[in-house]
């Protein structure tokens, strides 16, 4: 199979990096900064030069004799003269530019180095030429992330031209756009000239918006199928997040043209966008996704060409978990029960049918692509254990073609039968190839680590070197960093009585020339950022900048500009008028900052003080966080709280060249102070307070839900209730629309302006009622769902007793806004909000806290609400309505329910009070679901509970062990049972039933396992052990109507229960269960159910 002298002589007789002379100082001290010119004196130079020519000659007939002379594209396979692939041809290009490099070491290579440059410029122009032909494309995903909107990834090879319509191929490959942003700014940072004009720039620049989003857009991946199933799903992929966040880390600050460039000509990141895709992606891992627990795209991701993290020991614990589940004889499978090209695939299919993974368990093919990703891993991190051992490996899966070259096969394909079937001999695979020639360029000594990643990816970003300029870089966490806060008072009147209390403030005037901006104003600023009319191209999407952008300060046509954060905008949404949550999110402000800032500078908050502030009966409290922050400390975070002046020359300052003076808007949008003649105040007790509201809950809406308008005119004339007003205007909205006049107020406008009065007296039920009628939706609440998603949790909304919605992927603001008001609001106004602000803080939680989270696998809102109710009338506060509570009353009930465990005993607890609150959270033990998977292994009729049937057939053949989709049926199945404490109930019950079959491994049931049988059995034996009347034991149809009865049994202690219910559960299994005999052999194994085991005794 392989021709030894031919392999031999291109140093695969395991060459280790530090085993060649000459090269070995060097290569042991590759992961340092050295020298480079004092590394590339080779020992000896005519053997350099003849060794680089024999790679010469490989890539000329391996490489680029198949690139297209038209386009400059690569196919997958040598033998395709049809399909050229974006994927493909980045990596074959990154293997040509590789021996470019390694020549610009030689003094005289005949024109080599310069041809290797330009068949790798035209490569990259190419695939520029083929995206920019689709840029109507960009603007609309730039707007919605979905596959009809989606860049090409397969083209015409000679022509250019899409080939493939978006409903014959999934072309949402996240991670291929970014992949080809990577190597564009690390071929340009080592010389090449590749982007030649502004059109160009501009296009570039939206492509970088294009994968900012990475982190809520499902794509289809690195293996173009989405989720293993391979049914046309896309989901969230850990690798093209991380892709997209190398993307991002690499191409901020960068010069398209290279060091000749101009200020207009530099490409700019959203470093929040950039920090999501950070955070949701090191959340993700060591997962790939949802259905893919496992998956060696994540080499790529964390090895070269990515990079995409320096937490060692989460990249270590992702590496092991790839290598020990995926590792093979012949290569690396791609994740497991991957069906693409095994023996048992229907080639004529482009999706699988449900439950046909099982057929490709253990017949997934081999890739030897991954033991050459572990070599390149090796050189990199310098372990020559590894290089050495991989190579062996390697050894294994290469030939030689016709000319002695040396070819790495494509995949193996096992028989089952313990042989392979070898991919086709004939065609060459270029992916392959283009590692192989780039692992044996750096294991000869030919080619440095640092000329394949000149911008050293590999390092941690700050021990990478500073680029000199006028735009912002990564530096990696700075271990000393303070977080620099700057006071705004909005006037005299204010900053004077915050004087009182020794709390220096400025007022917008004392800052002058630095102007106030609110970040709205910096939206309209960044719009102008890649706008190119001629191309078809708008500028930056108004997304919002987050805590990190406004932490920076801006410098725009001579203009020195502070932006404060989202937390003070006054917005549509009535949170911003609870001081305390204000509190609460100014200390999270500054510890998200602290916690993720990455830039070189100090961040720089603008805290803003204005006058409405001043009235709430609240004041005092931000008085003392304000203190607490003047002595330098915020939770443990180092502040410093000075004048702007005095801070700006340790910031961070971004300078955004990219806009004209003619361009700008004048800046009368910037904060502006007022200007009173009475300076007035000089301490709280002078200022006149916020009034509070009280009335009583009335409910009109019922009563005059019928009657004709002119009485509900009437009424809305003689009563003063707010509440009851807010209820009469909802009907007229609902009857006669937004537009319906009464004394000359339109609907619209009588709501607005009462919303605004009931906030100002923060009486909450009617703030909420009219929020609701008027469809506002909580400001940024799209990312807060989508780290609750990636967390490995699913989310619900909806009322309890009425259909819920889901939300399982990242959704638009604007579908989110459609849920709430179409399925809840219907059933009840308030919870259309209510159940908003409960999303926003479980994603602030879940980030920060995700502990509180642990056992939920699915937060369903209305349930976590009816856990807040039974909460207060548990501490005896039956008399509070959660609608009137204010949003930081809420946030606090919520972290209350959310940590029961914590607290129940301190607050003595019953334990029907704990049950009933675990269960609205359907919260179950640690390795609840796998307990779950082998129950269903050993009763194959399923499992009933409540009318609601668990099959074991074809759960447990479609799906495998600690996949997210098996959980979500348990867990389907769980929320069936309609009392919260039955349910924490029957939770206690399958951990009984678990732990019965684990301890004897020769029972198994032959019936259903019908759950709502032995609680009524259990409670039965309850109820003849105290002596207490009791019905005739019910039958199974009668069971739902018994649960009333049953709360004694509920409220017994948990050792108690566990005793009736093991009995129950017993009697169970020796009335329906089997006894195996030995002769049987059961065979009870990971994800196999024989049948014939499940026999009567």
């Amino acid at each position: 199979m392989t021709c030894n002298s031919d392999i031999d002589r291109l140093g695969l007789s395991v060459t280790t990096p530090g085993g060649s002379s000459g090269t070995a100082d060097g290569r042991h001290n590759s992961l340092e900064d050295i020298n480079l010119d004092q590394f590339l004196k080779t020992s000896n130079y005519e053997d350099t030069v003849k060794q680089l020519d024999i790679y010469y000659g490989i890539v000329k007939r391996q490489l680029l004799r198949y690139q297209s002379p038209i386009t400059g594209l690569f196919p997958v396979m040598s033998t395709d003269q049809v399909v050229g692939s974006v994927r493909d041809s980045v990596y074959c290009a990154s293997a040509v530019w590789s021996l470019y490099q390694a020549y610009r070491r030689i003094d005289d290579d005949r024109g080599k180095s310069y041809e290797l440059g330009q068949s790798t410029v035209k490569c990259m122009r190419g695939i520029l030429e083929c995206w920019v032909k689709q840029a109507s494309r960009v603007e609309l995903f730039k707007q919605r992330q979905s596959n009809q909107h989606a860049l090409h990834s397969k083209f015409q090879l000679h022509t250019g031209e899409k080939i493939y319509p978006d409903e014959f191929y999934n072309h949402l490959q996240i991670d291929c756009v970014s992949l080809y942003l990577l190597f564009l700014v690390q071929m340009i940072t080592s010389g090449l000239q590749i982007i030649y004009t502004h059109d160009e720039v501009a296009f570039v620049q939206n492509l970088v918006y294009y994968v900012e989003r990475a982190y809520r857009t499902p794509d289809f991946g690195m293996w173009e199928r989405g989720s293993k199933y391979n049914n046309g799903t896309p989901e969230i992929h850990a690798s093209s997040i991380g892709m997209a966040k190398s993307a991002l880390e690499a191409i901020n600050g960068c010069n398209l043209f290279g060091e000749k460039g101009a200020s207009w000509s530099v490409v700019y990141v959203d470093i929040d966008a950039h920090n999501r895709n950070r955070s949701i992606f090191e959340t993700m891992l060591p997962r790939e996704s949802s259905s893919k627990g496992v998956d060696a795209s994540l080499l790529l991701t964390l090895s070269f060409p990515a990079f995409a993290s320096h937490e060692d020991r989460l990249v270590e614990q992702t590496k092991q978990n790839v290598v020990n589940r995926l590792r093979s004889k012949m290569g690396f499978k791609r994740f497991t029960r991957d069906g693409f090209l095994s023996k048992n695939e229907d080639k004529t299919r482009r999706y699988y049918h449900s439950g046909e993974l099982k057929e490709f368990e253990g017949l997934e093919c081999e890739w030897p692509l991954f033991f050459i990703a572990m070599i390149i891993d090796g050189v990199f991190k310098n372990n020559n254990e590894q290089i050495e051992e991989f190579q062996n490996d390697l050894r294994r899966c290469l030939r030689t073609d016709a000319n002695g070259d040396p070819v790495v096969t494509m995949y193996y394909a096992p028989d089952g039968d313990g042989s392979y079937m070898r991919a086709p001999s004939q065609s060459l695979f270029l992916w392959g190839q283009s590692f192989f020639i780039i692992a044996q360029l750096l294991t000869a000594g030919l080619l440095h680590i640092n000329e394949l990643d000149p911008i050293r990816r590999y390092l941690p970003s700050y021990n990478r070197p500073r680029r000199a300029g006028r735009y912002s870089a990564f530096q990696g966490t700075a271990t000393d960093l303070v977080v620099q806060i700057v006071l705004i008072a909005e006037s005299m009147r204010l900053q004077a009585m915050m004087a009182t209390y020794g709390i220096q403030t400025q007022t917008p005037h004392e800052v002058e020339p630095v102007q106030i901006w609110s970040s709205t104003e910096l939206i309209k600023v960044y719009q102008h950022l890649g706008v190119n009319n001629k191309v078809g191209l708008s500028g930056r999407p108004s997304r919002p900048v987050g805590s990190l952008g406004t932490s920076k300060v801006y410098r725009i046509c001579g203009m020195t500009v502070l932006c404060y954060p989202l937390i003070f905008e006054v917005s549509d949404f009535y949170l911003y008028r609870d001081m305390a949550l204000l509190i609460d999110d100014i200390k999270t402000e500054l510890q998200f900052v602290g916690k993720y800032w990455r830039l070189s500078g100090r961040p720089t908050v603008c805290l803003l003080i204005r006058e409405e502030h001043m009235r709430d009966p609240q004041f005092k409290e931000m008085l003392d966080l304000l203190a607490m922050l003047k002595k330098g400390y915020c939770d443990g975070m180092k502040v410093r709280i000075g004048r702007l002046q005095n801070l700006i020359s340790s910031s961070c300052i971004e300078h955004l060249d990219f806009m004209n003076q003619s361009d700008l808007t004048d800046n009368e949008n910037a904060f502006s102070q007022i200007n009173h003649e009475y300076i007035g105040y000089q301490s709280l007790t002078d200022v006149p307070k916020a009034l509070t509201y009280v009335e009583e809950k009335v409910s009109v809406a019922q009563h005059f839900d019928k009657k004709p308008t002119p009485d509900i005119i009437n009424a809305l004339r003689n009563t003063d209730s707010i509440y009851c007003l807010c209820q009469l205007w909802g009907i007229l909205l609902n009857r006669e629309g937004p537009h319906f006049e009464v004394n000359g107020l339109n609907v619209n406008t009588a709501l607005t302006q009462l919303y605004h009065r009931a906030g100002s007296l923060r009486y909450w039920r009617a703030v909420r009622y009219c929020s609701s009628l008027l469809h506002h939706i909580v400001d940024s609440i799209s990312p807060f769902i989508t780290t609750v998603l990636v967390n490995g949790k699913e989310l619900t909304v909806g009322i309890i007793g009425q259909k819920e919605t889901v939300f399982d992927k990242p959704m638009t603001p604007a579908e989110i806004q459609n849920v709430m008001y179409t399925s809840v609001q219907p059933y009840d106004v308030i919870q259309a909000v209510l159940q908003q602000e409960v999303v926003l803080y479980c994603g602030r939680l879940i980030a920060t806290n995700p502990s509180m989270f642990r056992g939920i696998l699915k937060i369903r809102i209305g349930w976590v609400l009816e856990a807040m109710r039974i909460y207060l009338q548990i501490s005896g506060q039956q008399s509070i309505d959660v609608d009137n509570l204010s949003p930081f009353q809420v946030r606090i009930l919520l972290q209350k329910v959310l940590t029961v465990s914590e607290w129940a005993t301190e607050e003595k607890l019953t334990t029907l009070q704990r049950r009933q609150l675990e269960g609205c959270l359907c919260r179950v033990p640690k390795h609840f679901y796998n307990k779950i998977w082998e129950i269903l292994q050993r009763t194959p009729q399923g499992i009933l509970t409540q009318g609601h049937h668990l099959p074991a057939t074809p759960t447990l053949t479609n799906m495998s062990r600690g996949e997210l989709t098996f959980n979500l049926l348990v867990e389907e199945t769980l929320i069936c049972i309609d009392r919260p404490e039955r349910r924490q109930i029957t939770v206690e019950l399958l951990c009984i039933v678990a732990t019965i079959l684990n301890r004897n491994p020769e029972l198994h049931f032959k019936q259903v396992l019908d759950l709502d049988g032995i609680v009524a059995e259990a409670f039965f034996m309850y109820c003849k052990d105290n002596n207490i009347q009791q019905q005739p034991q019910p039958q199974p149809q009668q069971q739902q109507t018994q649960t009333e009865d049953l709360k004694a049994f509920y409220s017994l202690p948990y050792s108690e229960t566990t005793g009736y219910l093991a009995r129950a559960a017993v009697n169970k299994v020796l009335q329906g269960g089997v006894f195996s005999t030995a002769e049987e052999d059961v065979q009870l194994d990971g994800d196999h159910l024989h049948d014939d085991n499940c026999k009567v005794s």
